[in-house]
């Protein structure tokens, strides 16, 4: 009988990586050789210098005009969507049959938003930690529950 495949993503809004386990005793390695990254931008790079003023209904007082959407979230947004998309052609490929998400609340939120119904199907644990910034050799105890090693 084949051994399950298992992807595990590990991402916050802006940074990904993607790594495999063939099977018991197989240990955990890269499916994706490559680290993703979104844009890092600070709100301040994003928007522009000022906000736009406009003037009151009544009288000619003036005020600033707020921002209805955060730009830098829109980014955390977008980069969840693309992970999202990349899972799914993976999917197609039939890459993985187990899928476990490992990423801080927020994150977690925007990449299941825009998962596919089939990619949600094969999604077998979650964790919800920040785990992006460490080495991928101490990545593996924080997995103990979701995955035999």
């Amino acid at each position: 009988m084949k051994n399950k495949i298992t992807w595990i993503l590990v991402a916050d809004g802006a940074r990904a990586r993607i790594f495999k386990n063939e099977g018991p005793g197989r240990g955990l390695h890269r499916a994706i050789p490559q680290n993703f990254e979104g844009d890092h931008e600070s709100n301040q790079e994003i928007k522009s210098d000022r906000q736009g003023r406009t003037f009151d209904r009544f009288g000619s007082n003036r005020h600033s005009i707020e921002m209805h959407s955060d730009p830098h979230r829109m980014l955390k947004i977008s980069f969840a969507k693309s992970m999202a998309e990349l899972l799914d052609k993976h999917n197609q490929a039939s890459d993985f049959d187990r899928l476990i998400l490992v990423a801080p609340p927020k994150a977690m939120g925007d990449l299941r938003a825009h998962l596919s119904e089939h990619v949600t199907a094969k999604v077998t644990g979650e964790l919800l930690k920040d785990l992006t910034h460490m080495d991928d050799v101490d990545l593996p105890a924080h997995f103990e529950d979701l995955l035999v090693l």
